[in-house]
């Protein structure tokens, strides 16, 4: 059976698919042992596209916002490797609207590491002029990592795409939080982008995902909740 272990950090630790890892409340999973820290649906630039596409003004600061996380995670833990699982642009014009500024904070983002991007269904052909490597999926660690799950794959795939958000009671009170999900033998990542929504775990397209009972680490304010089956609600 899975368990989660908590940690000092406010993460809980798992064993999935026999490989130690990390569930960071910041919605990132950090491999300590190969010292990757990978996040997944970062969405750049979607208040932008939103803008351009359908005169939708929502306030353009969801880039900075997320690279702001982003940068308070890597200056934690200081990775080796940096893994964006797919959806890291919006759309396939985010990369060109990206202001300035945090152009160059991508693009820093390579100095002292590898960078590696999967493409998503969002950004099919990856960065254009932003350093590092453009990849459909990639191994480590004895782990998958890719964009969107595949039904009947292999234990040990670590994938993002479907944006797993939780609704939990506990008690009289009912909260809903963008969360990890996994049976231990695969895990989909939370949505780390700032304007990104979430799919109820509960929802069809999760249930041909896991061999096993479904987990949830449910973010929180520096702290990763631990769900089991029993608290999870519908939407």
């Amino acid at each position: 059976m899975t368990r989660f272990q908590p940690s000092a950090c406010g993460g809980l630790r798992i064993h999935l698919a026999n490989v130690e890892v990390m569930l960071r409340w910041s919605g990132a999973l950090w491999l300590e042992t190969e010292c990757a820290l990978v996040v997944a649906d970062l969405h750049f630039e979607k208040g932008s596209s939103y803008a351009a596409r359908f005169g939708q003004m929502l306030p353009p600061y969801d880039t900075r916002e997320t690279l702001d996380r982003l940068d308070r995670e890597i200056a934690l833990l200081s990775p080796a490797r940096l893994l964006f699982l797919g959806d890291s642009f919006h759309d396939g014009g985010g990369e060109a609207r990206l202001a300035p500024d945090e152009a160059r904070r991508l693009e820093g983002l390579a100095m002292g590491r590898e960078l590696v991007w999967a493409v998503g269904n969002h950004d099919a052909d990856g960065p254009k002029t932003l350093p590092g490597a453009v990849i459909d999926e990639a191994s480590l660690a004895g782990l998958v990592f890719r964009h969107e799950p595949e039904p009947g794959a292999r234990p040990g795939e670590v994938a993002g795409h479907l944006h797993p958000a939780a609704r939990i009671t506990s008690g009289r009170a009912t909260t809903r939080r963008r969360c990890f999900v996994t049976d231990g033998q695969r895990l989909v990542l939370p949505a780390f982008g700032a304007y990104t929504g979430g799919l109820n775990i509960l929802d069809e397209a999760f249930s041909n995902l896991f061999a096993g009972p479904m987990l949830a680490g449910a973010l929180g304010p520096r702290r990763v909740h631990a769900v089991g089956p029993r608290s999870l609600r519908p939407d």
